[in-house]
């Protein structure tokens, strides 16, 4: 019922731009037969948001897939780097947040590991809203950072590289096999910085699923039910992720252009020095406003793997 209203609503709006483009049309012929330039400006600018709707309809298209109109759960791993590794990604968690808050998604910090000195080790994250695994899942892979660190005392130039995973979220427990003698909770009191134990009651909790060995982890919330519950939506999530990897039809349609999570494979870079540039190496997309990609300006980048998508699919 929920794909019937997803249809119907994007046939509706298909049938509305039409109609307004004929409506525009007929105005424009009698704008220009009148010549009235005040009513010709006001005529032009309507056309240009009309085309800039038809466009963003059209990368709905590439949005079709199976899982794309689901929320997702976005996981964050620091990799080589050390310092500067944990620091590029408390960067990027801030930028999926910011992008999250300006498309109008709702978001939750299932899980974080703070770093030893800065940054963080790990973070997962629900982004819930219409599409939001659909936008996101061309964020996967290894993102590689160049800078000037300021953690190395003669300020020189380091790379890090952070992994992002994106996974769909589960929407019925019909679609994963989880019995509870496949699973192995664990208790334990939350850690702040250092690895430091913070709270006196063991409230974080870790569920290992034993037939696969994924292990998930969840301690930001004061009620040990309550961080079981996150660790199970995450596990499941990654237990639907791992079934759907084990077809290969429906792989390719689930995560777009598969690349491999080796440190060699970024996705995207992103140079602060000696210039400026974030640069997605899929589909060619570049831009020297690397402060504001930072800042949560994603879109341009994300339209152009759509279109990229969209353009392999046809």
């Amino acid at each position: 019922m929920r794909r019937i209203a997803d249809a119907r609503e994007q046939v509706d709006t298909w049938r509305s731009l039409q109609s307004r483009t004929r409506d525009l049309d007929d105005l424009i012929e009698l704008a220009e037969a009148e010549a009235d330039e005040d009513l010709q400006r006001d005529l032009s600018a309507e056309a240009t948001a009309l085309a800039g709707r038809v466009d963003d309809m059209e990368l709905t298209l590439a949005l079709s897939g199976e899982y794309d109109r689901r929320d997702a759960i976005l996981a964050i791993h620091a990799g080589a780097g050390g310092t500067d590794s944990q620091d590029w990604a408390e960067m990027l968690l801030r930028m999926y947040l910011r992008w999250a808050d300006k498309s109008g998604y709702t978001t939750a910090i299932l899980d974080l590991a703070q770093g030893e000195e800065a940054g963080i080790k790990s973070a997962t994250v629900e982004i819930a809203g219409r599409h939001a695994y659909g936008y996101l899942r061309s964020e996967r892979g290894v993102h590689r950072l160049v800078r000037l660190s300021p953690f190395d005392a003669a300020h020189a130039r380091h790379t890090s590289f952070v992994l992002v995973e994106v996974l769909p979220e589960v929407e019925s427990a019909a679609e994963v096999n989880l019995g509870p003698d496949d699973l192995r909770i664990d208790v334990f009191r939350a850690s702040g910085h250092g690895g430091q134990n913070v709270q006196k009651n063991a409230t974080a909790v870790r569920i290992t699923h034993i037939p696969s060995g994924i292990t998930v982890s969840c301690q930001n919330e004061r009620s040990q039910a309550r961080n079981k519950d996150l660790a199970l939506k995450v596990l499941e999530a990654r237990l639907l992720e791992l079934e759907v990897e084990r077809k290969a039809e429906e792989q390719s349609r689930l995560k777009g252009e598969h690349v491999s999570a080796g440190w060699g494979n970024q996705i995207r870079s992103y140079v602060l020095h000696p210039y400026k540039m974030v640069k997605d190496h899929r589909t060619g997309f570049e831009t020297s406003n690397a402060e504001a990609v930072l800042d949560g300006d994603l879109t341009p980048l994300l339209r152009a793997y759509q279109k990229a998508t969209l353009g392999a699919a046809t």
